[in-house]
């Protein structure tokens, strides 16, 4: 399977200016009925036979990551738990991560994650199961939630095997519920955070056309994942790595 570099660096630094600057019309990277526009990436369930990890996107079972920051001006904890669980998707076997998001310990929204590396290491999303609370815990909200092959979804790469600046690339696509697309900025470096400094981090902006006054800057560090996040346009939102361990 070849390096995936679905959209030029031109055309998803237009796609960015059309998010932070709206325009009439349609975005550059604006789906088509395919899914995901020009450059679609190849998926062959034939591709997953031998999976090979990816250092920004670990995915061994057992892992808890945790980390904590602030959204919709309420402070949150944000615990990742990649499960032992697993679940076929298309012909693949996919990992069940399991996040959930808590204010002073009442949930804010939990998601069930579908991931599976291929054997270049390309780490694809196949779908979520996801829901947000009200105040008294009831589920108010499971738009964002979609299944790679059902009502026309179909798989996104969440993280690249070979990350380069400029490659751009989409996440997820099930038309009006989840269209995240990611553009890689800057590789190298350091960041610190409550957890530790940790090097040869990993920058992207995501965004969406379903919000398109928000971008989100990620970023991920080998061994570890995600370690920081926050909105760059759009409502105040930041979180930071806290801790890793084994449960």
């Amino acid at each position: 399977m070849q390096k995936l570099r679905f959209v030029p660096a031109v055309v998803a630094l237009v796609a960015l200016l059309a998010v932070v600057v709206p325009a009439t019309g349609s975005a550059a990277v604006a789906p088509t009925r395919g899914g995901y526009g020009g450059n679609e990436p190849t998926f062959d369930p034939a591709n997953f036979g031998s999976p090979v990890a990816n250092p920004y996107f670990p995915l061994e079972p057992g892992t808890r990551s945790i980390l904590r920051g602030v959204k919709d001006e309420l402070t949150q904890t944000e615990r990742s738990t990649v499960t032992g669980r697993t679940k076929q998707i298309l012909g693949v076997t996919v990992t069940v991560v399991h996040d959930i998001s808590l204010h002073h310990g009442r949930p804010l929204e939990e998601t069930f994650d579908w991931y599976a590396a291929d054997d270049d290491g390309n780490v694809w999303y196949m779908g979520e199961d996801t829901k947000e609370f009200d105040a008294s815990g009831h589920v108010t909200s499971t738009e964002g939630s979609w299944e790679a092959g059902v009502d026309g979804a179909v798989p996104g790469i969440i993280m690249l095997a070979d990350p380069q600046v400029d490659d751009a690339y989409r996440q997820e696509f099930y038309a009006g519920q989840a269209e995240d697309q990611a553009w890689i900025v800057r590789s190298g470096g350091a960041i610190t955070v409550p957890y530790g400094t940790v090097h040869d981090v990993l920058r992207s902006l995501e965004w969406t056309r379903l919000e398109p006054n928000v971008v989100d800057l990620k970023v991920y560090a080998p061994g570890l994942g995600i370690v920081y996040e926050r909105t760059l346009s759009g409502s105040k939102e930041i979180a930071a790595l806290v801790s890793v361990n084994t449960v």
